[in-house]
């Protein structure tokens, strides 16, 4: 028994020594091998409690004589290298403690679940007589956050020696009570006066920069020194005192510039971190929605940019859309705000857009815009729909479009027949058929006028006196073509005739159809000899009437070519005009000048000059009044009042009674132009005066049908 006590005792002394030698970093004496031999007999002598123990108490004692070195005050950054290498050491001989020990670890520690393991208990060691010393723990803390500032100041910091002292923080884990809650404060108040100073200092583009720097830079020290626990809290207080604090503020200081300047890079930028902070998007949205209207608005409100109204209104939904789909990542939200931005603003002006959209088609389907190729054209067709699917007053397009179709139409100035036709399906598809009936009404009389044309040369072969003159007649629908004031001139005894023949014509094959020659739409080609030879001219109805008379006479006035043609006055001046004032003077004027004025004489200009055989001689076109404008405005609305008379006796007739309210909202639903309620009120006024429904003796709210 005495035997196994001393040699327990000399073991254990041996042992002892060995630690010592590892703390003290001095060459062991024995074979390490030897060593882990003399623990594994004495546990096989069962005295592993007591084995544990002493080990303990050798590395306590140890331990708790390193505090001492840290009572010295050097320099905050000395201060954390010592402690970085009693930290580095205390691990290391740990670990040649714990190889040493390694038999009494495997067994005895680990059967009994209460105990720590010696790599614990050197951690708790260390902890315990150390890390929890409170000037220890204070001056190892702060020097950290020195250190951190520092590196966000610009300053190069020792970035392993952090990345082992906060390691050493977490694995002892004290990390987030002694470090992170104090790092996440100091953040906090740092980002919030760097925010402060630098929205007063710097514009927005410099300042997103600025933050997203700011951002890579904090995930940078996650990745390279912080625990990967503190990168929510960190990021998010980053975000919140930089972005999250001023989110109003940078928008209002910089969104129209970035949107204005269309800076896609910065605009991508801003959408991304505003996504990263709650309530980001919903801000960011509201100020892009109203962006839009009052860009879009100023384009739609000044009548002094109508001309160009249509195609500012195309690039800035070009614009837009650039911006939604490659800055806000084709978020759904923000390209449905964008939709009902630009409805809302292009309906504030009411018809106006409607009527210039109509105008711009016709610029670009009528003959002698080179500008596009048909791709091109297609393209632009398709942007005029996403355009015109925001207007509300679609019948006011409908009655401009009609208008100018009809006139491409009658003078053969449309660009492409293709075209003309892919821009009705495009209105068929978005409006439905009874939208385009009539249009594609118009498109059908030109193709039968082709065939009637056909059998009409052929009835005239088979004439026994045949014309010298080549007559091609349009038969118009009169519901499918716009309403045509009639206008009576005094045409020469052929062209009367020829008419005659033409009447007998299509009414032999059409009975019961009523003719109405359209004077205002004509046009024909002259034989004309000058002294440079004979040429063609190209010219319309009017101008032929006034060129026919220079056949019988050399000089007449103004009111000598009235009388004979009976022209209207101010069609008649403007003809004149086109005739001896325009580009092709095949008419001199007495006196000169631009205007026709009252007395001026005419005569034939023999010695008219061209370098063209066939010429072209456009009528002086007036531009479009402000009274045509209005009248067909005017029979937009009249159509309209009749479209809601008939709504209003359609509903009552089949509800036979109904509440003033719920009749007002069934027209709502059921009209597809904007109208006003007190609209609505006059036509229910009108059918109550008219008697198509009446209203309840007892309660005025209530209508009753009337049958």
């Amino acid at each position: 028994m005495a035997l196994t006590e001393t040699y327990t005792e000399d073991t254990w002394l041996k042992l002892r020594d060995a630690v010592g030698a590892i703390q003290n970093s001095t060459s062991i004496k024995y074979n390490l091998e030897e060593l882990y031999q003399a623990v594994e007999n004495l546990c096989s002598y069962k005295v592993s409690p007591m084995l544990y123990k002493q080990l303990r108490q050798v590395c306590e004692d140890h331990v708790q004589a390193q505090i001492h070195q840290f009572r010295e005050y050097p320099s905050l950054l000395s201060f954390l290298k010592r402690m970085n290498r009693c930290w580095q050491d205390h691990c290391r001989q740990t670990i040649m403690i714990r190889s040493i020990f390694l038999f009494l670890d495997r067994t005895y520690v680990l059967q009994n679940s209460l105990l720590p393991s010696i790599w614990d208990t050197g951690l708790e060691l260390f902890r315990t007589h150390i890390v929890s010393d409170s000037m220890v723990q204070s001056r190892a803390v702060e020097g950290i956050l020195e250190q951190i500032e520092r590196e966000r100041n610009g300053e190069t910091v020792d970035r392993s020696l952090l990345r082992s002292l906060l390691g050493m923080l977490s694995d002892l884990q004290v990390y987030k009570e002694s470090f992170e809650q104090r790092f996440l404060v100091e953040t906090e108040r740092l980002y919030a006066a760097e925010g402060q100073r630098l929205m007063l200092e710097r514009d927005v583009p410099e300042y997103l920069h600025h933050v997203a720097r700011r951002l890579d830079e904090e995930n940078d020290r996650i990745i390279s020194y912080l625990d990967q626990s503190t990168q929510k809290p960190l990021i998010s207080t980053v975000e919140k005192q930089l972005l999250g604090e001023h989110m109003t503020a940078i928008l209002q200081k910089g969104l129209c510039t970035l949107l204005d300047e269309n800076r896609v890079t910065e605009l991508t930028l801003l959408y991304q971190l505003f996504s990263k902070v709650k309530g980001g998007l919903p801000v960011l949205l509201q100020f892009w929605r109203d962006y839009i209207k009052n860009f879009g608005g100023e384009i739609v409100g000044s009548p002094e940019k109508d001309k160009d109204m249509v195609q500012e209104l195309l690039d800035f939904k070009d614009k837009m859309d650039n911006v939604a789909h490659r800055c806000f990542q084709r978020n759904e939200t923000f390209i449905n705000a964008m939709k009902e931005a630009f409805e809302s603003f292009i309906n504030k002006r009411p018809n106006k857009p409607a009527e210039l959209i109509a105008k711009y088609v016709d610029s670009k389907l009528r003959a002698g815009n080179k500008e596009a190729t048909e791709e091109e054209l297609e393209r632009i067709l398709d942007k005029i729909m996403i355009i015109f699917r925001f207007i509300h007053g679609k019948d006011v397009f409908e009655a401009f479009y009609k208008k100018d179709l009809a006139k491409r139409l009658l003078v053969g100035k449309s660009a492409s027949v293709d075209a003309e036709k892919s821009m009705l399906s495009k209105l068929k598809h978005e409006c439905g058929a009874a939208f385009t009936s009539k249009l594609e009404g118009m498109f059908k009389d030109m193709e039968l006028s082709k065939d009637i044309m056909i059998q009409f040369k052929q009835y005239m072969q088979n004439q026994s006196e045949p014309s010298n003159i080549e007559l091609t007649v349009n038969i118009l629908t009169m519901g499918y073509w716009p309403t045509y004031t009639p206008m009576e001139v005094h045409l020469p005894a052929e062209m009367v005739k020829l008419q005659e023949v033409f009447k007998m014509f299509y009414l032999g094959k059409h009975s019961g159809r009523k003719l109405q020659w359209q004077p205002t739409l004509g046009h024909a080609v002259l034989k004309a000899e000058f002294k440079e030879g004979k040429k063609e001219l190209q010219v319309s109805l009017f101008q032929t009437l006034v060129l026919l008379m220079f056949n019988e006479g050399e000089e007449f006035t103004l009111e000598e070519i009235q009388t004979a043609t009976g022209i209207e006055d101010g069609e008649l001046r403007r003809t004149l005009q086109s005739l001896a004032c325009g580009k092709a003077r095949v008419l001199n004027k007495n006196p000169r000048g631009k205007d026709v004025e009252d007395g001026d004489r005419f005569n034939f200009n023999n010695d008219f000059k061209h370098k063209l055989f066939r010429i072209k001689i456009n009528q002086i076109q007036m531009k479009e009044t402000v009274e045509e404008q209005v009248s067909t405005t005017e029979r937009v609305f009249q159509d309209r009042q009749y479209q809601i008379d008939a709504a209003v006796v359609r509903i009552m007739k089949m509800r036979k009674t109904l509440s003033h309210n719920l009749l007002v909202s069934e027209l709502y639903n059921q009209l597809k132009f904007p109208v006003k309620p007190g609209d609505l009120k006059k036509r229910i006024e009108s059918l109550i005066d008219r008697d198509y429904m009446e209203r309840d003796k007892e309660s005025p709210n209530q209508y009753h049908y009337v049958a």
